[in-house]
């Protein structure tokens, strides 16, 4: 893959032009805009695809999977409330730019891929652009990461039907889970509390699209 990790003022000027595009369409946190900002979206992107790295649409990156619409990363993101030092799990890594984002907002970041060659190309490539202390995992997302466990904070990036018990297991009371859930077709992006007694209650949050969870690990 060719790819470009310099970050012109041209760059910078798409990046600024995207930002006020998410804010216009209700994203408030200074922190959240601020990481989309700040992290060059085409570092993500093959050089042939550059022009594309900063319009907010999804975008194919191999396996079957996007790069997620960079309003989609931030009202999750939004949703799930990060602060400094936060242990967040995310189940999907994808690109690595959501990731990333969280760790440009200060979280401790772990991340699961169920496909082997997203896992590789990511795991090789955060150090590169100074995202190394990201640990990336080759896993079934389902199955979370126990050994690391508990975590503050969980996100799924993929469509699921019900809240996933082993992950809810894996967080910490008082924290919270942000995930996209429903039927294939649409799902309804959910806010799942654990409380201080380990019982859950959820906010529902507007409908989105996103491909399915699925269980294993791919070795494609």
């Amino acid at each position: 893959m060719a790819i470009t990790l310099e970050d012109n003022y041209r760059h910078k000027g798409m990046r600024r032009k995207l930002v006020e595009i998410i804010r216009s369409k209700g994203i408030t946190s200074k922190e959240v805009l601020a990481a989309i900002d700040a992290l060059p979206r085409h570092f993500f992107f093959e050089s042939t695809f550059l022009e594309f790295a900063y319009d907010d649409k999804p975008f194919p990156i191999g396996a079957g999977q996007t790069i997620s619409q960079p309003f989609t990363v931030a009202f999750q993101t939004q949703l799930l409330k990060v602060e400094k030092g936060d242990r967040i799990l995310e189940i999907g890594t994808g690109s690595g730019y959501q990731a990333c984002i969280l760790a440009q907002m200060g979280a401790r970041v772990f991340t699961i891929e169920r496909h082997k060659s997203l896992f590789k190309k990511v795991k090789e490539f955060l150090p590169k652009i100074g995202y190394g202390s990201i640990k990336v995992f080759y896993g079934d997302g389902f199955a979370g990461l126990p050994t690391f466990a508990p975590f503050d904070k969980i996100l799924i990036t993929a469509a699921v039907s019900h809240v996933p018990k082993i992950l809810a297991e894996q967080l910490k009371p008082g924290g919270l889970m942000v995930l996209p859930m429903g039927p294939d077709d649409v799902q309804i992006m959910t806010v799942v509390h654990k409380t201080a007694d380990g019982e859950f209650t959820t906010e529902k949050h507007g409908a989105f699209r996103f491909v399915p969870m699925l269980p294993d690990k791919s070795e494609e």
